[in-house]
């Protein structure tokens, strides 16, 4: 055995660094990655009654954001009493491709808010599942 390992060392060490990339990502995120897909921010909202925030300007929110989502826009997040008060509360954010809802995960992290995901694809991602979209202002 040792043997065999010696002379192939170049296979255990392509495993090793396969593997340790492997689980990079997920000894980065503390456990975990920073999005989810539609069907674990389903779950997550209807079991843990995660909040669905929206950080989407005003009218992007308008023309069409995921169905009893709250608009927060990303640059009014730090702060923003829209956001629930008990920060181990799950938020899941979106926004129309996801690019900004993966930057505001840190935003609110830093904030102190414990469980915060991103929704992976955003609001197209969304659409896609054909899961209800709102076009209300509201």
């Amino acid at each position: 055995m040792l043997e065999f390992l010696i002379q192939n060392w170049y296979l255990v060490l392509a495993a090793a660094v396969s593997g340790a990339l492997l689980l990079w990502p997920q000894l980065k995120g503390g456990g975990g990655g920073s999005s989810v897909n539609t069907a674990e921010a389903i779950r997550l909202i209807n079991r843990e009654k995660a909040v669905l925030v929206d950080v989407s300007e005003p009218a992007e929110f308008a023309a069409g954001h995921p169905g009893g989502a709250r608009n927060v826009p990303f640059g009014q997040l730090e702060g923003s009493k829209d956001l629930p008060s008990n920060k181990t509360v799950p938020i899941v954010l979106v926004c129309p491709t996801g690019a900004r809802a993966s930057r505001a995960v840190a935003l609110l992290r830093k904030a102190g808010h414990e469980k915060v995901l991103s929704l992976a694809g955003g609001l197209r991602a969304w659409r896609e599942a054909n899961l209800p979209v709102d076009k209300s202002a509201a």
